[in-house]
């Protein structure tokens, strides 16, 4: 963070003379941020989202690369998997699927059924992200003739902001390494290392690509533990994908405009422990009908706790207006889906799904984009009757 000389000038009246006289204050921001007071904790027993507050995570590289050493693969059958945010990309020349999630590694799979791994797809030696260690919310785009993985890495070792009585809101950015396979290794090639996408001094994340006229842009979330009232933003990316070329990101809407949507204090959901008032945006997927109406998946929270919503771009491009829709896409403690067509041509949806306080677990459904708007159908049992279509 950049240090800042800052002269204030303050108007002082001298009694003597009765006239103003100006002083010059110098004021030093060293461009440390020092972590202050937290919102007040979670009641005991109550709701809670993410656990405990994650300590600081200066010693994460070691763990990382411990954690990272090449693991047991293993054939795993889908319903034995856990996972959040899991995000499916089909590869058409292998008809391989391959599946990532929070966490930073694959699996792969050719009937959606039986998946092997977990490989290690992503090399962040010597970036910021390997102190930061855990990728959240990790997908998979094929733009041209390279293969782009984009996950989300927190360095709270490295603090932007101290909102008082509310939290120390770390370093999040979504960050974008390539690969020429899909398999990998994913490697930096941004304009420098550990380049932000995003505004530093912004907590972002769930960061997906998505093209329109020969534009590829970031659609991303800027959190709600440093906003209260979360928001869905965008960027356009250099043709190579190295840079941001926005001067500013563009704000498409606010968690609070989707009527579904619950604060969290009132809905009865701490966070990290922690009784953090507002509004959450989550992991955002672009879409377009087969009539061509362009729309967006998004998450949040609401009285079944994580909700899947959507919403629609009036004027069919990512300039928007974005308008809701007024119920949930799904709820039940859902979310955080996307949808992928399979080398039958069948569009799935995918998504996690957690009973009670039980481990997120991915689910299939069945959706319908034959018209204006997705269309949910049944959720898709992987048993002996499955067929991948």
């Amino acid at each position: 963070m950049k240090r800042i000389t800052v002269f204030v000038a303050a108007a002082l009246l001298s009694l003597a003379a009765c006239s103003p006289k100006v002083v010059l204050v110098r004021v030093q921001d060293t461009g440390e941020v020092k972590p202050g007071e937290q919102a007040p904790p979670a009641n005991p027993g109550q709701k809670n989202f993410g656990g405990g507050m994650p300590s600081d995570t200066a010693g994460m590289a070691a763990r990382m690369r411990a954690r990272m050493r090449e693991p047991e693969i293993r054939t795993v059958h889908f319903n034995d998997l856990a996972m959040s945010d899991p995000y499916i990309y089909a590869e058409p020349a292998s008809r391989t699927y391959y599946l990532t999630s929070s966490g930073g590694r694959m699996y792969k799979s050719k009937d959606l059924v039986m998946w092997e791994g977990p490989y290690n797809i992503i090399d962040i030696k010597g970036l910021w992200l390997e102190k930061a260690g855990f990728a959240a919310a990790a997908e998979i785009h094929k733009i041209g003739k390279y293969y782009y993985y984009a996950g989300t890495w927190s360095d709270h070792s490295d603090l932007i902001q101290q909102v008082p009585r509310r939290y120390n809101v770390p370093h999040n950015q979504t960050y974008l390494l390539r690969s020429e396979t899909p398999e990998g290794p994913y490697k930096t090639f941004a304009v420098e290392p550990g380049y932000d996408y995003q505004p530093h001094n912004w907590d972002c994340i769930d960061g997906t690509l998505y093209e329109e006229n020969g534009k590829i842009y970031m659609i991303f979330v800027h959190e709600w533990t440093q906003l209260i009232d979360g928001t869905m933003d965008y960027i356009e990316l250099a043709p190579d994908l190295s840079y941001t070329v926005s001067e500013h990101p563009v704000t498409m809407f606010r968690a609070s405009e989707h009527p579904a949507v619950a604060e969290m204090n009132s809905n009865g959901e701490a966070t990290f422990g922690m009784k953090m008032p507002g509004w959450v945006t989550d992991g955002p997927q672009m879409f377009r009908t087969q009539t061509g109406r362009l729309g967006m998946l998004w998450a949040s929270w609401g009285k079944d706790r994580y909700i899947q919503c959507v919403c629609y771009s009036e004027s069919g491009t990512i300039a928007g207006p974005w308008v809701q829709e007024p119920e949930p896409f799904l709820a039940n403690n859902s979310g955080h889906g996307m949808l992928f067509r399979t080398f039958g041509g069948k569009l799935m949806y995918v998504v996690h799904h957690s009973e009670g306080n039980g481990p997120r677990k991915p689910q299939y459904w069945n959706v319908d984009d034959s018209g204006d708007k997705l269309v949910l159908g049944e959720r898709i049992i992987v048993d002996e009757n499955f067929d991948i279509q």
